[in-house]
């Protein structure tokens, strides 16, 4: 007997009926429902990218890439897009850095800065938006003289090295030390520390002498210090000007040694000296070895950075963490509960650990290093 015709075509549409039905079924149930789309926040990075500071500001953005990229990584409940800025290390160019993040709302919090003089110009900006502000860089004792929920600092400030820095100089150096420092809220700030903390050890500064930043011929005020022949020289300031003084200092047949912190601890100084950085001592933070900062040290090699490990990458690395597990316990919404969460934290990170007082500056405790240029490199001093 021949088939009936329409038969087949009548039981396609009967399957087609069923498997309709089994598709609502599960679209009710919820299984098979399109997966919600993933929020996407922002966090910002501010540094000196180009610039006489530019191999901080660049070793630094990579600190805070790859803490970005490992988050992301690591299956978050959101996805952190990364906005990186250059401030120059200028003020001005700064707070336009600042203002660009804060007037984006995606972006849920920010780390930044080397110049202390860049961080004081932009904190107002981050405060008055409500954007939680995490330094990484700047050690001005001003940046957390005063509590603002909004801004928290990973870095040690600049007393924490000059206090031992001073007492080592005046027992090992010499009595007579002469300052040379910038005009900046930095220079400033080493100035008046170190010349404090010497005095109080028993040193006499015989002079002090400021340039504004940028200036490329230190020789006039350094004819006047060397006529006065103190035991070294302190300079206040960062590499490029650092470069150029103890430069001059050579051409000037000076050869009293030339000490400060970590504000010309670069390569870029030793490029800018030439021979002539030989000799020169600074004072820093000594850097604590533990597995995060292996960790960290080898996944950046991994990642194929263009320019090398530097001082202040793991701050970056670690002020990045410290915003992100902020947002795993506050959510991503609310900045000021953010701000809270990050000023709340106690992280063990590429740096140790790190947590804050109640003015946002972070507890951990300086022991300092010696650094001295040998051979063409910053090597440690015994």
């Amino acid at each position: 007997m021949a088939p009936i015709s329409g038969a087949p075509r009548a039981l396609s549409r009967r399957r087609l009926s069923l498997g309709a039905v089994a598709l609502a079924a599960t679209a009710l149930l919820g299984f098979g429902a399109p997966a919600k789309a993933q929020e996407t926040v922002k966090l910002g990075f501010i540094g000196p990218l180009s610039g006489g500071n530019a191999q901080q500001g660049l070793a630094a953005r990579n600190g805070f890439q790859l803490a970005v990229d490992q988050a992301n990584a690591a299956g978050l409940p959101f996805k952190i897009e990364p906005v990186i800025l250059d401030d120059a290390a200028n003020p001005q160019t700064g707070v336009s850095a600042a203002l660009k993040l804060t007037n984006d709302p995606k972006v849920v919090a920010a780390t930044g800065h080397w110049n202390s003089g860049v961080a004081l110009a932009t904190i107002p900006v981050f405060s008055r938006a409500g954007v939680p502000f995490v330094i990484w860089g700047a050690i001005s004792p001003k940046i957390t003289e005063k509590n603002n929920p909004m801004v928290s600092r990973v870095v040690t400030t600049l007393v924490n090295t000059n206090a031992p820095l001073a007492k080592w100089a005046a027992a090992n150096i010499g009595k007579r030390i002469a300052i040379v420092s910038d005009t900046s809220d930095y220079g400033a700030a080493n100035l008046d520390n170190f010349k404090k903390f010497f005095e109080a050890d028993g040193g006499t500064i015989i002079a002090a002498e400021s340039a504004p930043v940028g200036t490329t011929d230190f020789r006039a005020l350094l004819t006047k210090i060397k006529a006065a022949n103190p035991d070294a020289i302190y300079f206040g300031g960062v590499v490029a000007e650092a470069g150029l003084v103890r430069q001059q200092m050579a051409q000037l047949g000076m050869t009293q040694p030339m000490i400060g912190v970590d504000g010309f601890y670069d390569q870029e100084f030793i490029k800018i000296a030439g021979p002539a950085a030989t000799g020169t001592i600074v004072g820093i933070a000594k850097e604590v070895g533990n597995p995060k900062l292996d960790a960290m040290t080898e996944a950046y090699k991994g990642a194929n950075f263009a320019e090398p490990v530097g001082s202040y990458t793991k701050n970056a690395y670690d002020a990045t963490n410290i915003i992100i597990e902020a947002l795993k316990t506050a959510g991503t919404k609310d900045k000021a509960a953010i701000a809270k969460a990050i000023r709340a934290i106690d992280y063990d990170g590429a740096m140790g650990r790190t947590s804050f007082d109640e003015n946002g500056q972070t507890k951990r405790a300086v022991v300092l290093e010696l650094r001295e240029v040998k051979d063409g490199a910053w090597v440690t001093r015994p």
